[in-house]
């Protein structure tokens, strides 16, 4: 009877570490890509020239 329990109890074990690692995996990754996300956002666009690239809207070319 007891080394059912411990085999249940040793699968659930690692039952339960397998979903750990692959969350905390995903949770990672996730991590990653909104830490990547909020630098692209972060970080002006400059033009060849090193000025800012502010865009053309509203002004005219005259």
């Amino acid at each position: 009877m007891t080394d059912r329990n411990d085999k249940n109890s040793k699968q659930d074990r690692a039952s339960r570490d397998d979903r750990l690692k692959s969350a905390l995996r995903e949770n990672l990754k996730r991590r990653k890509l909104q830490a990547r996300e909020r630098a692209a956002i972060t970080e002006p666009s400059q033009n060849d020239d090193g000025s800012l690239n502010e865009g053309t809207a509203g002004k005219s070319g005259d």
